[in-house]
């Protein structure tokens, strides 16, 4: 588990922010936590944690279990999560898109939008025989080794892609992980030509994908959608004859998106 604290915030947050970085911690656990285990990389004294924990329990934000003696997210904060997807997710547009395309194509669909430096992963269409791999709707991942993630920096404004390629770690999964931002400038250089972006197995071994932008009438970056697929079923070259399917759904959730507002990507 490890959770980013912006230090140089942390006082003018206050008690909200120290709050927040809670519920970050405890979601971070992908089950029920307990105190101690918390405590464990908590930057904030016992007593402060303990503090903030009942607080946040009594306000429903987190959900006590007495028996295990655990905590996890409370019903408050699911419902204020639905909400924010069904608000401010492409996913409550784009699913109807993404089930036609889904059926086209017979592989596995990805929708994703960037947060920060990293690929949101915010809804997914498993093909008829379903590829076992990292990504499902609410995980996210890093930009800069997936199709989804460099086919959205591609068409980012120079000022918005260099904060962004500033937040990669260039961990080197595969072989064929781009190392660094040197090498990615030239990545999305050719991906803009082409139109389009692959993923040639950078994230997981094995697993390749091919990628459009979500664009609006305007050119902003508003997500990405691909197909993924297992290497052993076929070459990148193949997996390029859905790209006119692809077209067609980008263009129509772009299309539905025209009266939607989204977070201008300079703000936060």
């Amino acid at each position: 588990m490890n959770v980013q604290r912006d230090t140089a915030r942390d006082g003018a947050d206050g008690t909200v922010g120290k709050a927040l970085e809670v519920l970050d911690r405890v979601a971070a656990f992908a089950r029920p936590v307990r105190f101690s285990e918390l405590l464990e990389t908590s930057p904030f004294p016992k007593a402060t944690l303990y503090r903030l924990i009942q607080t946040l329990t009594s306000q429903g934000m987190l959900r006590y279990d007495s028996d295990r003696g655990t905590y996890a997210p409370g019903m408050r904060l699911v419902r204020m999560a639905h909400a924010a997807w069904a608000q401010s997710s492409l996913a409550p547009i784009a699913r109807t898109h993404l089930d036609a395309l889904s059926a086209q194509v017979g592989e596995t669909v990805h929708l994703a939008q960037l947060d920060g430096g990293q690929v949101l992963y915010v809804d997914k269409r498993n093909a008829a025989r379903p590829v076992r791999m990292f990504s499902d709707a609410g995980k996210v991942g890093p930009a800069y080794c997936t199709g989804v993630g460099k086919a959205m920096m591609a068409w980012l404004p120079a000022d918005i892609l260099e904060g962004v390629l500033g937040q990669q770690s260039w961990h080197r999964f595969t072989d064929t992980t781009i190392p660094d931002a040197a090498a990615m400038g030239t990545e999305l250089a050719a991906i803009r030509a082409a139109g389009f972006a692959l993923d040639r197995e950078e994230h997981e071994p094995g697993i390749h994908c091919i990628a459009l932008p979500i664009l609006s009438i305007t050119g902003q970056v508003l997500g990405a959608i691909s197909v993924t697929s297992q290497a052993e079923r076929g070459t990148l070259a193949e997996m390029e004859r859905h790209l006119p399917h692809m077209r067609q759904a980008v263009e129509r959730i772009a299309g539905d998106m025209r009266d939607w507002r989204f977070p201008d990507q300079r703000e936060g």
